[in-house]
């Protein structure tokens, strides 16, 4: 029997405003302290009414145009009537049949729908002093405005829904509207996945099963990838799919069943009456689409255009919006120094060199005493030959603990290269003269000998020599 998946994603994105939803308490997904950021209407006291967050509205119309989708004229927002514990009102202030936007696509995806709504509690689960499991509530999170976005059932692979999440992720990031972290709950992914089975030629849908507890995107890919063989497995066995709610388990790499699946009808939606439907128009659209800065793909696109880079290079950049920024910066810096140096040296430098030493810190670039500024100019200094690749990476070690120009580092300690032809050659030939025997498998064509003269003349010079000099040298001296 021939299969196809058809997989559907729902992505929750908490919304990176100064303020919750429909209160003034502070959104600050780094607070600690349980039922800190809390107010009575946050904590749905009796009498109390909400007041819908204007940021949170252009935040998610920025994320509509962005992915070219269509901003209701009309909108409003609706109750979802469910119970929880940690969803204090006893219903969700959302949005139903009236959504922020419909339609958009990214990634070959079409996007059904983005509405806004809050987000609920956070249950945490301890143990007594008698030894007895309980779960207290933290409201912190409670009231966060939230972002969901629906796909269509476009997807058909574990891969695509993968670079769907990815994107998405990113260009999150680039609109400013969240940092979309998903260890931290601040982008949750919930896939809806089924399996069709082609009959005559046909295309027989299979039944949808939603997966929860989705928190990372290996977890989303491992998740969905055993939920597609599952499917065939029952099928196969002559079997039928359930309409339902599983979960991921991490530890144990399989789904588990948490509910039957609810239908729209099941959450008895109806208008919110304490909010009043709203016209779109008052949040000036045509300024929002002016406003939106220039997203990922488009970046990659001219960073290989106009910088040379591969679209691997491109890529590497453009995944960390610091660092493509910073990257810009340097470029910029280096190009007014020496319009033809070598763009591809400083991607090597900042990529390699600058962000391993970042890592190992454990710091971000921007917190770095290396500026853009100053790793344009180390480039520069290495490609008038005025220092070494080898000199390089000890100057970086150095920059990273002085807030000082490379040059005024190669001044103070004196590490300029030796590049001079005729101080050079004297350095060579004493190296010929102590090593006969390199010059004889020279002779006898093992080129790995010169390499090696190099090497000694290198360490005489303490790392000062230029080494492509060197070669010459050494080459005209060995015929």
């Amino acid at each position: 029997m021939a299969y196809r998946p058809t997989i559907g994603l729902e992505v929750h994105v908490e919304l990176k405003t100064r303020t919750k939803m429909f209160c003034d308490s502070l959104n600050d997904p780094n607070e600690r302290r349980p039922n800190t950021n809390v107010c009575p209407v946050c904590l749905a006291h009796p009498g109390t009414l909400p007041t819908i967050n204007r940021q949170a509205v252009e935040f998610v119309i920025r994320v509509g145009l962005a992915l070219r989708g269509t901003v209701n004229p009309v909108t409003k927002f609706d109750r979802k009537n469910y119970f929880y514990p940690d969803l204090p009102k006893g219903y969700q202030i959302s949005q139903y049949d009236q959504p922020l936007v419909v339609g958009g696509m990214l990634e070959g995806v079409r996007i059904r729908r983005i509405h806004l709504e809050e987000d609920t509690g956070r249950l945490v689960h301890a143990t007594s002093d008698m030894r007895q499991a309980i779960s207290l509530v933290d409201f912190n999170r409670a009231g966060v405005p939230l972002m969901e976005l629906v796909t269509e059932p476009d997807i058909t692979s574990v891969e695509q829904a993968s670079e769907f999440a990815r994107e998405l992720q990113l260009i999150l990031r680039y609109l400013g509207v969240s940092d979309a972290d998903m260890e931290s709950g601040q982008m949750r992914i919930e896939a809806n996945v089924s399996v069709g089975q082609m009959k005559n030629d046909k295309l027989h849908m299979g039944t949808k099963v939603e997966l929860k507890n989705i928190n990372s995107f290996k977890a989303m890919e491992d998740a969905v990838r055993y939920e597609l063989a599952r499917h065939e497995e029952v099928l196969e066995s002559g079997g039928t799919i359930s309409q339902e709610t599983r979960g991921w388990d991490e530890a144990k790499q399989k789904s588990v069943v948490q509910r039957t699946k609810e239908d729209a009808h099941d959450y008895r939606y109806f208008p919110e009456p304490d909010l009043p439907p709203f016209e779109t128009d008052f949040f000036n659209l045509e300024k929002l689409k002016a406003e939106l800065p220039e997203l990922p793909a488009k970046r990659r696109e001219r960073f290989v255009r106009e910088y040379g880079l591969n679209e691997a290079q491109a890529d590497t950049l453009v995944g960390e919006p610091a660092l493509a920024d910073y990257f810009e910066e340097a470029v910029s810096e280096l190009k007014e120094k020496s319009p033809q140096a070598s763009v591809l040296t400083l991607f090597n430098y900042l990529t390699s060199d600058i962000r391993g030493i970042v890592n190992e810190l454990g710091i971000v670039l921007r917190d770095t005493k290396v500026n853009p500024e100053h790793l344009a100019h180390l480039v520069f200094l290495i490609e008038s030959g005025k220092l070494t690749s080898r000199q390089a990476k000890d100057m970086l070690a150095k920059m990273f603990k002085r807030d000082e120009d490379p040059e005024d580092i190669l001044k103070d300690e004196s590490l300029y290269a030796i590049s001079g032809t005729a101080e050079l050659e004297t350095i060579a030939q004493f190296i010929l003269q102590e090593n006969p025997a390199a010059i004889a498998d020279y002779r006898k064509g093992k080129v790995a000998s010169l390499q090696f003269l190099i090497g000694k003349a290198m360490a005489r010079l303490k790392g000062k020599g230029n080494p492509e000099v060197l070669k010459e040298i050494f080459l005209k001296l060995l015929k």
